[in-house]
């Protein structure tokens, strides 16, 4: 199920918060929120639900075991089993394909490359479950004895299939002592109406854009293969930042309180803060479980970096152009590491931003061709050695139709709320006044997207796929 979707805005969600309203008690609202949570994602991947059940079991009792046997040989059996078939699960469905048909390719051999369909939201859900694992085994969190709250946690429809990448400490005590107040619907329903515009207004727009001049990039101008990636780049922040906004929303209205995910990466000085503010649940979680792991029986500060951004290309896709999409990011962090920050501070801002966003703009080339031919197409269009010249016709034309929103899409790329918020403190404006304009505005954008949603082909989030 989407939720850029009417029937997911004005069906599924109305009846699930009926439903959660008129339960009594938090086991029963819990309850409600699992049945609708195993729905939502049933709608999609009705086959694949049993694949999800068993993985919960799998960590669930695995979790147990780790607290009755704390710093036992059996915590560490368990802790090792239950992260080797989370990973072995996700590495079926997810890289199976990939791996036989490069071993066909560099052995010269035949053997049948299964054709897996993958498990939506599987990279997410293994994720969630490697870290609730890790954490037991280091005592950072207690295990969670009942299985219905660990259902909870982990089948939780708004951050299921996209993110952010929720964990078990994140909301611990929230699963059985939460209360929602007047004020979280209200915050809730808005970041909800934010992402919604997000996806539907921005995103979606500019996919056209993007897929029109990358698509065909054998046919793009110099001009139109930069215009293609940076339209490209905007839209896979709305539209991933938008989802991550509704997850947010949502949560909220149920009275959990996910973390942040996405902090205006645009506005970076440099590649290390871009990934200080984007996708910041992936970010910190390859950070606090990948960087310190033992490399030839040694922590080693460089090799774990590389390490690290090889599984970020690795998470995205069973691709080669992920995995140099990871390793590019690895080499400029790398880069950035070396000169120092403090060096770093002493470049002019103006020469940062303009670096930082050729690297930006660049990697997302990469990221988006997952045919390495067309990769180097892209290369050559975008630096001058294409056929087609520096600018055509088209370009102009597309310049000019999709310029309002090329404007609107850059100048939300800035932290227009909070400047709105620290601008209203300051001229001490009624919080009443605000709440009001904010409800106001959220009920315009909810009409306005849902206008915009009928009879249309809205397209998934593209995290879905990943």
């Amino acid at each position: 199920m989407v939720f850029s979707r009417l029937f997911f805005i004005y069906i599924f969600l109305p009846l699930c918060l009926l439903c959660y309203a008129a339960a009594r008690g938090i086991k029963q609202k819990n309850t409600v929120l699992i049945i609708f949570s195993l729905l939502f994602y049933a709608w999609g991947e009705p086959v694949y639900i049993f694949l999800m059940l068993v993985t919960a079991a799998v960590n669930y009792t695995a979790g147990l075991i780790i607290g009755k046997y704390q710093g036992k040989k059996g915590d560490t059996a368990a802790t090792v089993t239950a992260v080797v078939y989370d990973l072995l699960m996700l590495g079926v469905f997810k890289y199976s394909g990939f791996i036989t048909e490069n071993i066909n390719a560099l052995f010269s051999c035949s053997i049948p490359v299964p054709h897996l369909k993958l498990p939506i939201g599987i990279s997410f859900y293994t994720f969630q479950t490697i870290s609730y694992i890790i954490d037991c085994h280091w005592e950072k969190v207690k295990p969670q004895k009942s299985f219905k709250n660990y259902m909870l946690f982990l089948t939780l429809f708004p951050q299921l299939v996209a993110g952010p990448i929720v964990r078990y400490s994140t909301i611990e005590k929230e699963i059985n002592e939460r209360s929602v107040e007047l004020r979280d619907i209200s915050c809730g329903l808005n970041r909800i109406a934010l992402g919604l515009a997000k996806k539907v207004l921005i995103a979606d727009s500019l996919s056209t854009i993007a897929d029109s001049f990358l698509g065909n990039i054998g046919g793009s101008t110099m001009l139109g293969a930069w215009y293609g990636v940076i339209a490209y780049s905007m839209q896979v922040y709305f539209d991933f930042s938008g989802y991550s906004d509704i997850a947010i929303g949502l949560g909220r209205v149920f009275g959990f309180h996910f973390d942040e995910n996405f902090d205006h990466p645009f506005i970076c000085k440099d590649i290390t803060e871009f990934w200080q503010r984007w996708h910041i649940s992936l970010s910190t979680f390859f950070r606090d479980y990948v960087l310190y792991i033992p490399i030839f029986g040694k922590r080693r500060k460089y090799g774990g970096l590389f390490l690290v951004w090889l599984c970020t290309g690795i998470w995205h896709g069973a691709s080669w152009n992920f995995i140099l999409w990871g390793l590019y990011y690895g080499i400029f962090v790398f880069i950035e590491m070396k000169i120092g920050k403090k060096n770093m501070k002493k470049i002019p801002v103006v020469i940062r931003h303009i670096y930082s966003k050729l690297v930006i703009f660049i990697g997302f080339g990469i990221f988006y061709f997952e045919d390495i031919g067309k990769l180097g197409t892209f290369f050559r269009t975008a630096f001058g050695f294409g056929s087609n010249g520096f600018i055509a016709v088209q370009d102009k034309i597309s310049l000019i139709n999709n310029m309002y929103l090329l404007i609107l899409a850059v100048i939300c790329t800035f932290p227009l709320i909070s400047t709105i918020k620290k601008v209203s403190d300051k001229r001490f404006m009624s919080k009443a006044v605000i709440s009001s304009a904010a409800a106001v505005a959220a009920v315009m954008i909810l009409v306005v997207t849902s206008i915009m949603l009928v009879d249309s082909t809205t397209r998934p989030f593209l995290y879905y796929r990943f």
